[in-house]
């Protein structure tokens, strides 16, 4: 187990001023380097977010709640509400608006899943009038669609759950997502493709509410020793996330 000796009590204040580290979490029917997915028997949230946060808690020697969202936007939407203390998401420009990030732990792409019966091939086809996709509300991913998507319907769902029922129930021909999470949902839907390519990359890293520049410090020490120990590529083996790759260390 990772640990941080001799850390200031100022600072895990700064970082935690409940006492208690606050994780903040969005669960999901597929896991990904963001995405939480719940245990089937308990409930209880897993995948690599929750395995970073606990092992963040650990390391400080600070008790762990997890707080759980739709979506990394419903997460950024609270960060100045003092509901969460970290988090780990996609990071983009807008979302830096609102939190203050750490290097990267991991390098995801996003691509579409296509519904079966669906007669798009390739990432050039996707672009057509009259073929609707669907994106999770207020996210790195659905900002990126829609900056390159000019003549399909975009439209908006809540949560990966609405999202792909959307997309099985044949509302929508294509689903826009990290290839992770959509290799997951492709094995429920038979007949589904995803296709090859990109649209979007990004960073997933740390994240602390605006203003907390001793939090940000810790949260970044934390992610570099856990991309150089193996413990996110562990993480990553884990939660079965065979297409992500654990981003290079900040001082390389």
């Amino acid at each position: 187990m990772m640990t941080f000796n001799s850390v200031p009590d100022a600072e895990l204040r700064e970082l935690a001023p409940s006492g208690i580290l606050r994780v903040a979490i969005a669960l999901s029917p597929a896991p990904s380097p963001f995405f939480a997915t719940a245990d089937p028997t308990s409930g209880a949230p897993r995948g690599v977010t929750v395995t970073l946060g606990s092992e963040l808690a650990a390391a400080l020697g600070l008790p762990l709640a997890f707080v759980q969202y739709p979506n990394s936007g419903e997460i950024t939407d609270r960060a100045d509400n003092g509901e969460w203390d970290v988090t780990f998401m996609p990071a983009d420009a807008e979302r830096a608006k609102r939190v203050d990030f750490s290097p990267p732990y991991v390098l995801v792409e996003s691509t579409y899943l296509v519904a079966p019966g669906c007669r798009v091939q390739t990432m050039e086809e996707i672009d057509r009038t009259g073929l609707r996709i669907v994106a999770i509300d207020n996210t790195a991913t659905a900002r990126s669609a829609a900056r390159t998507v000019k003549h399909a319907a975009l439209v908006y769902a809540a949560t990966v759950d609405e999202a792909f029922a959307q997309l099985r129930s044949r509302q929508v021909e294509a689903m826009a997502l990290s290839r992770d999470a959509l290799a997951v949902l492709a094995e429920k839907l038979p007949g589904s493709r995803m296709l090859e390519g990109r649209f979007h990359a990004a960073g997933v890293a740390g994240a602390v509410p605006k203003g907390r520049p001793n939090a940000l410090t810790l949260v970044t020490a934390f992610i570099e020793t856990a991309k150089a120990s193996g413990r996110v590529q562990r993480a990553l083996d884990a939660a079965g996330l065979k297409h992500a790759v654990v981003a290079p260390s900040a001082q390389a």
